[in-house]
């Protein structure tokens, strides 16, 4: 349900009942070109084209300059790594990335994003499957590019919603718990017993 209501925010597909509106107007009044053209999405595991390094990060602003790919890239985390590897930039990454590691590949992909400069951004389950160093780097260069953006973050790893104003938890298809993260851990509902429980796991203490 989660990423089903990101695809309808992207127009990906239409809702069939209610409406998803920006800035109060329906998406489906908005020219389709314009909508995508303001949103930029960073899903689990972002797919790069077999090109360099820096062609990837300029594939939604193939204009830009050689600035502006390494301010993207040092925005993202990523220009430190990249300046250590032989041909730097322009290092091939093969087809869908394949040369580079998963947290690599998130980097390139905020770099890409910082350089599109969505006005909404939406996180599929960005960071997941990541160990905690890489995790870390990804969530620092995402933290500078939520800035000033209306962000959807869809999470089960909850330490990555640390910054986020609202909370909407669903289960089952609904929405059953909305409010700020505060408000939620207060009420002790479902999301309280999600935080308590990745909390305790992480300590390696069991929950029942």
């Amino acid at each position: 349900g989660k990423t089903t209501m990101a695809n309808l925010i992207c127009r990906f597909h239409d809702a069939r009942e209610g409406a998803i509106l920006l800035d109060g107007t329906d998406v489906r009044d908005i020219n389709l070109r314009d909508l995508r053209r303001a949103v930029g999405i960073i899903p689990q595991s972002a797919y790069l084209f077999d090109a360099t390094v820096a062609e990837n990060i300029a594939f939604g602003k193939p204009e830009a300059t050689q600035q502006e790919v390494l301010q993207a890239a040092v925005a993202a985390n990523i220009h430190d790594m990249v300046i250590q590897w032989p041909d730097g930039y322009d290092t091939r990454v093969g087809q869908g990335g394949l040369r580079l590691s998963g947290g690599e590949r998130q980097l390139i992909a905020i770099a890409r994003a910082v350089l599109h400069d969505p006005k909404i951004l939406i996180l599929d389950e960005a960071t997941a499957a990541m160990d905690s160093f890489t995790e870390q780097l990804v969530q620092d260069g995402l933290t500078r590019l939520m800035q000033g953006r209306t962000c959807f973050a869809i999470a089960h790893r909850l330490s990555t919603l640390r910054h986020v104003d609202r909370v909407m938890v669903i289960e089952a298809g609904r929405v059953v718990e909305m409010g700020s993260p505060r408000e939620l851990i207060e009420q002790r509902g479902l999301f309280y017993k999600m935080r308590l429980q990745q909390a305790c796991a992480s300590d390696g203490i069991e929950v029942s």
